[in-house]
């Protein structure tokens, strides 16, 4: 007899793993599919470690006076924060149709102080629709 509250088990088909797995590109960029709690949290940290590096080098140069070093930090802040942006709303959004919700459920984000927790707790810890819903299959 199988215990209900056993992992479950199979192969890690890509980095992400999943039964139908979506490539780095797709995952951070896409608002297409749907995606599980470990590709949510996955996507999530590889964003965050990504942009890691650019920000140490935006307040390095803003310590400098020079017009060329205000370009620079500029120029990688804005883009910086398309990436960062466009990735979280993309992944959110997957996250979202995992719940068999539109990706507009976003916007819960921005009530102020319940906003950000309920985003938190359907997105983080809750499990997504099981079986296929209207935005594709089941990728646990």
């Amino acid at each position: 007899m199988d215990n209900p509250y056993q992992a479950p088990r199979g192969e890690i088909l890509t980095p992400t793993g999943g039964q139908n797995p979506l490539t780095w590109k797709q995952i951070l960029f896409s608002f297409q599919g749907r995606i599980p709690r470990r590709q949510y949290w996955g996507g999530s940290l590889v964003i965050v470690l990504i942009a890691a590096v650019p920000v140490g080098i935006i307040a390095a140069l803003a310590e400098s006076e020079s017009t060329a070093s205000q370009v620079v930090v500029a120029v990688i802040g804005i883009a910086l924060a398309v990436f960062y942006f466009w990735s979280i709303f993309a992944i959110t959004t997957k996250r979202w149709h995992d719940r068999d919700k539109s990706g507009w459920w976003f916007l819960i984000n921005f009530l102020p102080i319940i906003g950000g927790f309920w985003a938190l707790i359907e997105n983080g810890f809750l499990r997504g629709t099981e079986g296929p819903n209207r935005y594709g299959d089941d990728p646990t």
